[in-house]
């Protein structure tokens, strides 16, 4: 249900409690306030019930609820799904009963909510939580009262706390996510996880509120479980939290291990600036500290910053003699500590410096208390983030409790520190790439025919594994290499398909029911003459008897011995039950599961997210070139990895592919091996995907005027640099577009917001000269909505040479006809009272208003898209 009513359960003017009790302990105890006998019996608007009654009792009050015309209800009672058939059957009657009066729901079995800025508190929190900008939720009740009671004792102030329970009938993650992205109390948004129910929907907000609000999350249960019944590589190499990993990076989340530092990063974020590189500088007292800080960042593929002899010219001014002369900058003792702030603004000026930490520990001549007063008083003023480590007991608590009151982040060890400087570094990272613009993929020509026939004759034939031909035609049939394979049934055929494709070949088991051919024995490699195919052949037949017995033996498939070198990976995908396609890339060859090398990414790809799973893996080095050895084609590798995305994305009914190894050289990469499991899909495509994907059914040809032939597609994030030339050569009366507001002023962040979108909530259209999609843009139209699908803001803006065309009109009604797909029941816009064309368009409309604004220097536009009709 999206935002519909969330402001009465976290802004309410009024509150019921049912189940209200005078005795005191109780959930339900109303400290003397009046009571009714039922929630219509009040009389008066209620915004939000709480409800403190036994389950079995909710549906009913719901039905109550509902004629009374509350807005809201939280119910803290267990026993729903948790409990098994009988606790759904009541959740789903919970559900009717709310959803026939748009009733928003939080629970069942949570604890409530508190609101600090309006004093509500609606729970069963033992204390209130102080008031502050961190707006916190969690699935665990236990987890609350952690957090609030830590909040309690380092003086952390919540905007909102929320405990979502269940979560199953109503109110869940996303819906918190974007009503806290559009709350101006909240600074930064903390969630405890364990589990997430409908994670299209989550990553859809993470994406568009991280870009504005930082979002941090606790994500438990990290173990490797879910990944032993996998049949494949793949299955084994994309474990569980690995996946949310790469859900959580693509969508700008920051994913924290540990409690503290959920709160360290939230109070990072909240009074400083993001560090722009992974350079470090540690000014440290203690000698052994600062080492132990290095060693830390090393563990996370970091390293202090390298100074530059300038740098450490201007640190001489003030160190003592036998300073490090590098980084660490450790003092020593000598240190006159009244010139630290010297020091820290030196690095602060040191353009290979990104971020500073400042490690203090108690002793006898400058205690902590002083340490804080004189970094307070003589605070340096920077962009760089600022870490201060103050460890020890309550010496150094005077010092901390100063340092935090003054709006320092301060850290008690070095670790704790660096973890949270990493944390903000990956954030930075996801933060340019979601505005980083990826170089063009090109057309991706694809036989969607071809592959759909190979997957309907397996299903069809009550198979679900491929066999390795089977696999690599469908490999093939989306412009993915292969080496050249042929089916043998007899060792005759063999040797014949041996001459036809030349010696040296290899022999691998076809069989429609063995897996992993190694296991069983099932390669012969090099075979140089008849003899050898047929002795490869009866070795083969022999062994999968011995070792497999009672599966399935086809012959061998004969395959051309590949001579030019290379380097051996491995790209698969898995259904993963929650995510839908997940994509692995890592060291192939039979080691990949020991070696553990990989990375996991979500489809769709573009290039720009192709090359950061390359990047982010260990054998990326050796792909590059390494000692004297050629670089592998990466440029290939990327268009591989984005076809095989697209494989996935059509196609739901693959739930494991392998292509093992895949071999990349200096010329190209192909598949020396493949495996594919399929099985029938209850989701058609795209919906199989935790991201929006590339909605084709909008791409649309047109015709304007006497300019030619116009093609209409939905944006791409490649057209970054083409958009930015549109809005940049238009004139200042174009900026004010026939139906649009003005442009505000832009740069890279605002044409990402642009290019880069979740075409589940916004839709940009562009007009472009070429009918292949890549040319000019002359016209843009786009909608953005609300999460609840009600109403849809519209714009068009045309370039100046392209206006009187009839371009406009049409873009509107093609902007229309995909609001009203998305389920959007209505959209408007401003226009000039000049735009008769579009004004017309409208006028024509059942439901549709033409209403002037701002002193008739525009007209506001409001059509009814359950009626509109194509033009």
């Amino acid at each position: 249900m999206g935002q519909y009513n969330l402001d009465k359960m976290f802004n309410p003017k009024s509150v019921a409690v049912v189940g209200a009790t005078d005795r005191p302990g109780t959930v339900g105890w109303v400290l003397g306030l009046p009571a009714y006998s039922s929630v219509t019996a009040v009389g008066k608007p209620i915004d939000l019930a709480v409800l403190c009654i036994p389950i079995a009792a909710v549906p009913a009050v719901i039905e109550e609820c509902g004629a009374a015309g509350v807005g809201s209800a939280i119910i803290y009672s267990a026993g729903g799904k948790e409990i098994g058939e009988e606790g759904a059957a009541v959740e789903e009657r919970i559900r009717s009963a709310a959803s026939k009066s748009r009733i928003r729901l939080l629970g069942p079995n949570c604890m409530g909510l508190s609101v600090g800025s309006i004093n509500l508190n609606a729970s069963f929190f033992h204390a209130m939580p102080q008031r502050g900008r961190v707006a916190f939720a969690a699935q665990s009740g236990a987890m609350c009262s952690t957090v609030l009671d830590y909040g309690l004792g380092e003086r952390i102030g919540f905007s909102h706390f929320v405990s979502v329970g269940n979560s199953t009938i109503d109110v869940d993650f996303a819906d918190l996510i974007d009503y806290f992205g559009n709350d101006r109390d909240v600074a930064s948004i903390l969630l405890y996880i364990e589990g997430i129910r409908n994670t299209r929907k989550f990553l859809s907000a993470a994406r568009a509120v991280s870009r504005i609000k930082p979002i941090i999350v606790l994500k438990s249960g990290r173990s490797q479980a879910g990944a032993a019944a996998a049949q494949s590589h793949t299955g084994a190499l994309a474990g569980e939290d690995l996946v949310y990993d790469a859900a959580f990076r693509r969508a700008g989340i920051i994913r924290v291990n540990m409690l503290v530092d959920l709160f360290s990063c939230a109070d990072l974020l909240d009074k400083q600036t993001l560090p722009q590189g992974p350079n470090m500088a540690i000014i440290t007292v203690a000698g052994g500290l600062g080492v132990m800080m290095a060693d830390y960042l090393a563990e996370y593929g970091m390293e202090p910053a390298r100074l530059r002899p300038e740098t450490i010219k201007a640190l001489d001014r003030y160190c003592p003699p036998l300073w490090s002369h590098g980084n660490p900058i450790d003092v020593t003792a000598a240190m006159k500590f009244e010139d630290i702030p010297r020091l820290i603004s030196i690095c602060a000026d040191a353009d290979e410096i990104d971020a500073i930490s400042v490690i203090f520990i108690p002793n006898g001549l400058f205690p902590p208390a002083s340490f804080a007063e004189l970094i307070v008083s003589d605070k340096v003023a920077t962009e760089k983030p600022i870490f201060i480590v103050l460890p020890g007991g309550e010496q150094a608590k005077a010092g901390r409790n100063r340092l935090t009151e003054s709006g320092f982040p301060i850290f008690s060890s070095p670790e704790s520190a660096v973890r949270s400087f990493r944390y903000l570094y990956e954030y930075q990272l996801s933060l340019k790439m979601l505005a980083e613009v990826p170089r063009p993929t090109g057309a991706i020509l694809v036989d969607r025919p071809a592959a759909r026939s190979m997957i309907d004759s397996v299903l069809g034939s009550d198979r679900t594994l491929l066999t390795e031909f089977e696999s690599k035609a469908l490999l093939s049939s989306y412009g993915i290499a292969v080496n050249e394979t042929h089916v043998a049934e007899s060792p005759m055929r063999a040797v014949e398909l041996a001459r036809q494709i030349g010696y040296p070949v290899a022999a691998k088991i076809h069989s429609h029911t063995i897996t992993h051919k190694s296991d069983v024995g099932g390669i012969r490699l090099d075979l140089r003459n008849a003899d050898d195919v047929i002795d490869a052949f009866g070795q083969i037949q022999e062994s999968v008897k011995t070792r497999a017995p009672g599966e399935h033996f086809g012959g061998v498939t004969v395959q051309k011995m590949v001579k030019e070198k290379g380097y051996e990976v491995i790209l698969g995908s898995k259904l993963d039950p929650d995510f839908g396609p997940v994509l692995v890339f890592g060291m192939g060859g039979v080691m990949t599961e020991i070696v553990q090398d990989r990375a996991v990414g979500l489809p769709p790809l573009n290039r720009l997210l192709a090359r950061r799973m390359l990047d982010s893996t260990k054998v990326f080095k050796l792909l590059k070139g390494f000692r004297g050895q050629p670089a592998a084609d990466l440029d290939v590798l990327e268009e591989t990895l984005i076809r095989l995305s697209q494989l996935v994305t059509d196609f739901p009914e693959i739930r494991e592919l392998d292509i093992n190894p895949l071999l990349a050289t200096v010329s190209g990469a192909y598949a020396v091996d493949a495996r594919v499991v399929v099985g029938f899909s209850a989701t058609p495509a795209p919906w199989h995907m935790a991201l929006s994907t590339y909605p084709e059914e909008f791409v649309e040809e047109l015709r304007s005027g006497t300019r030619g032939r116009l093609l209409v597609r939905p944006i791409r994030p490649e057209d970054g640099p083409s958009l930015t030339d549109f809005l940049v050569e238009l004139s200042e009366r174009s900026r004010v577009g026939k139906l649009v507001r003005r442009f505000e002023d832009f740069d890279e962040r605002f044409v990402a917001r642009l290019t880069q979108i979740d075409y589940d909530r916004d839709m940009v259209l562009v007009a472009v000269t070429n009918p292949d999609g890549a040319g000019e843009v002359v016209g843009l139209a786009r909608y953005f909505g609300d999460p609840d699908l009600i109403e849809a803001e519209v714009s068009i803006t045309i370039a100046d040479a392209w206006q009187g065309q009839g371009v406009g009109a049409k873009l509107l009604d093609l902007i229309l006809k995909a609001a009203r797909k998305r389920g959007f029941k209505k959209a408007w816009g401003l226009c000039r009272p000049q735009s008769r064309d579009m004004i017309s368009l409208i006028e024509r409309q059942r439901e549709s208003e033409v209403t002037p604004v701002e002193n008739g220097q525009k007209m506001k536009l409001l059509v009814d898209l359950t009626t509109y009709t194509d033009h």
